[in-house]
């Protein structure tokens, strides 16, 4: 991997990973396009770490509050919201991880996707506030993030499409969302970690420079996509992300045809 190429995927993350339009699937293919393998599964953890940086930075006021009180009322919701990934990520990791290398089955997981965004575009009556939140909310939203696991399908959009189902405002739908996102890739880079620890991934010939660039991009360009995607939430703009994950779907099938 070059530093080019690092810097490339660490961007793609860290916009895809908060932008409605899964980082899951935008990774995947730049791995297939630049032919990586072992060496992008250590990528892949090091620019996890890159996109809480930005969770961190933009909503140190909300993670500060919790980490003074945890024993409140939110703490148990992002603990319910985060246990349904949890489960299927253990259970069905095997089962995950083949989906990846099929192009197909992201294309699918881009339609549904797309298919979210635009249902949730047309919902315009949001009034539940955070504090509002419920313990069944928190599930269902769980629930979305869960099927979010698989290649193609955004997690930010499923679980920010399923928060406004449930008529949480638009803002607080979104925070819940990225607050989500800490639990859930902490799990996900544990996880790979232990693969490395265990031997069931071999890495060779560590390149540190490319790794902290990597790391770097998408440090920041996930602080763009947060910041990018609070605003666009509330002008409900989710549309124009659904009609991208769908055009992206459709060269895919088309791509896999010709070629």
């Amino acid at each position: 991997m070059s530093v080019l190429e690092a810097i490339i995927l660490g961007l793609i993350q860290g916009l895809a990973e908060f932008l409605p339009i899964s980082s899951s699937g935008h990774l995947a293919i730049g791995h297939f396009l630049f032919g990586l393998e072992d060496e992008g599964l250590l990528f892949s953890i090091v620019v996890h770490i890159g996109t809480l940086i930005p969770v961190v930075v933009v909503f140190w006021r909300d993670i500060w509050a919790i980490l003074r009180r945890p024993f409140q009322k939110m703490t148990g919701l992002l603990i319910v919201a985060t246990l349904p990934a949890a489960v299927v990520g253990f259970l069905f990791e095997d089962m995950v991880e083949a989906a990846f290398a099929s192009l197909t089955f992201i294309a699918f997981g881009f339609v549904i996707t797309g298919l979210v965004l635009l249902f949730s575009d047309r919902k315009q009556k949001n009034e539940k506030t955070a504090e509002k939140i419920t313990w069944l909310d928190a599930a269902l939203i769980g629930i979305a993030q869960a099927v979010a696991i698989l290649p193609g399908v955004s997690r930010s959009g499923s679980t920010i499409g399923m928060a406004l189902a449930r008529g949480i405002k638009r803002e607080d739908a979104a925070k819940f969302a990225f607050l989500m996102s800490i639990p859930i890739i902490l799990g996900a880079t544990l996880l790979q970690v232990i693969h490395i620890a265990r031997g069931d991934i071999m890495i060779y010939g560590l390149n540190f420079v490319n790794l902290g660039a990597g790391m770097l991009a998408a440090a920041i360009s996930g602080y763009v996509a947060i910041r990018f995607m609070l605003a666009a939430i509330k002008k409900a703009k989710l549309r124009y992300f659904a009609y991208y994950v769908l055009t992206l779907a459709a060269i895919i099938t088309v791509g896999g045809f010709v070629f």
